[in-house]
């Protein structure tokens, strides 16, 4: 059991720590951070001001908060939206503006007593309360100037927290799932949701005050711009997300040096055609004619397509290649002229390896219109052979020929299908056709398959004494007959059956 005294210094010790957490502050991070939740937390011994003058709340287990300092209006503001929000509910009751004048109300009577406005639900109910409404600056009544005062506070805090949202709650939410395609979306909203509520809240904000002609004009101009930023903000990232997607698929089929070729560059091309069309449809929108300035970039453009129009077609090919797909990066291809083996991508050519070794580079536009043999993509690889064995076999041992090469083939692994057939007499050979179907397209592989085949065929033909055939003539001599050689100093034969041969003349 601890001592008396032990006791009393942790009661005094327990007292001091109380007395220096009633000293410091509410606010504990170093940093404002632009939106907070109220908290419950007050002292007896501040005033209500200075209980407002702090709202703290938790992210990711640090607090943060906004001090009355540097957002005591934003404060004031959320006080404002509360109060509004509680005098809009069902069952409060309102009077029109004609009446205000004529109609005394005490304290707890400063709401109308009509109907709520159509618009109402904009204005927080400020325009139901009578001092509000009464008062005016510069034209205005006060009410639009408070409720202007939110919706800028809306545009700036309230887009940050629809941000904060996104980008960590449902970022969490993203990273525990299996799948990349939610992560992609996150990053891809994240930014359009902020500016896209900045715009809205922003909006509604200035459109509150009867603002004179021109004012009107520079604002709507000004509001239009902003629109039409944030859409085309959006646009380009919706694409992308597509082109993510994309790369995402072309990674999946193992064609990654083939996407990082060409995805940047069609990101690019895109993003520029969206800003140059987000520019035209602004600029008409405000008035601006647009019609000359279309006309000389025609002109310009006339130009410079004659002049680049190879480029521009071989660019074309390139995106046609990329969607279509006829070979990837390590196929071999055959072309007209060129066989070989691809390996790059380019955004006007296509570089190919041939046989020989040399490095052949085909414009993208050739491409498109040539025939393309994809030798890589072939399932298997077929061999057509013809075996040709000596006149004098038997037809036994040519059946068991054929049985051999049977035996020979259906045994190897690699062997996807075979035909044998004693299909013909040749002139010098009795020929056998074999059609064999080799599993895989590695050709390496292939030749070294093909090798223990044919020794295997060898062996097997020398072991049964069936002989290979090659191209000979055998002369068959008659017997009995006087055909032999004659030398000079034998008589010429007589061939026309009279006799000897008759003397030369001279």
């Amino acid at each position: 059991m601890p001592s008396g005294s032990l006791l009393r210094e942790r009661i005094h010790a327990r007292s001091r720590k109380r007395a220096l957490h009633d000293q410091v502050p509410l606010r504990q991070s170093s940093k404002p951070t632009p939106f907070a939740t109220p908290a419950l937390a007050t002292r007896s011994s501040c005033s209500f001001s200075s209980a407002l003058s702090t709202l703290a709340g938790m992210q990711n287990g640090r607090a943060w908060s906004i001090t009355a300092g540097k957002g005591g209006w934003m404060v004031l503001g959320l006080l404002l939206l509360w109060t509004g929000l509680v005098l809009t509910a069902p069952g409060a009751e309102a009077t029109s503006t004609n009446d205000l004048t004529s109609q005394a109300r005490p304290l707890a009577g400063l709401v109308e007593t009509r109907s709520l406005a159509t618009n109402s639900y904009l204005t927080f109910g400020l325009d139901r309360i009578e001092p509000l409404r009464r008062h005016t600056l510069l034209g205005q009544p006060l009410w639009k100037y408070v409720a202007s005062c939110i919706y800028l506070f809306l545009a700036f805090y309230g887009s940050r927290f629809l941000d904060y949202l996104v980008g960590v709650r449902l970022r969490r939410w993203a990273e525990k799932t299996q799948t990349r395609f939610d992560d992609l979306v996150v990053e891809t909203v994240r930014g359009p949701v902020r500016v896209v509520a900045f715009v809205i809240f922003l909006h509604i904000g200035l459109t509150l005050f009867d603002w004179p002609e021109r004012a009107r004009f520079w604002i709507s101009k000004g509001l239009l711009c902003l629109v039409a930023y944030s859409v085309t903000y959006m646009v380009i990232k919706l694409t992308d997300l597509g082109l993510n997607l994309w790369r995402l698929r072309v990674a999946a089929t193992e064609d990654k040096v083939f996407g990082e070729t060409l995805l940047p560059a069609l990101r690019k091309t895109l993003r520029i055609l969206i800003i140059l069309g987000a520019i035209l449809l602004t600029a008409d929108n405000l008035g601006i004619e647009i019609k000359t300035v279309l006309a000389g970039l025609s002109v310009g453009g006339l130009a410079l397509g004659l002049a680049g129009q190879e480029t521009v077609a071989n660019l074309i090919g390139a995106i046609v290649i990329l969607l279509d797909k006829p070979f990837r990066i390590g196929d071999r291809i055959q072309l007209e002229n060129v066989d070989g083996v691809v390996e790059s991508i380019g955004l006007r050519s296509t570089r190919i390896r041939n046989l020989d070794g040399h490095l052949v580079t085909v414009p993208n536009k050739t491409l498109t219109n040539a025939t393309i043999t994809n030798i890589t993509l072939r399932p298997n690889i077929r061999t057509l052979m013809n075996i040709t064995i000596t006149y004098d076999t038997p037809a036994e041992k040519i059946q068991r020929a054929v049985d051999i090469l049977y035996e020979i083939y259906r045994a190897h692994p690699m062997t996807h299908d075979v035909w044998i057939s004693f299909n013909k007499f040749n002139d010098a050979s009795l020929n056998i056709f074999v059609v064999h179907w080799w599993n895989g397209t590695d050709f390496k592989v292939y030749l070294q398959g093909m090798q223990e085949l044919n020794l295997q065929i060898k062996r097997r033909f020398d072991q049964e004494g069936i002989e290979f055939a090659f191209p000979t003539q055998t002369l068959y001599v008659k017997q009995g007959s006087d055909w032999r050689l004659h030398g000079p100093s034998d008589p010429v034969p007589n061939f026309t059956g009279t006799g000897s041969a008759a003397a030369p003349r001279g």
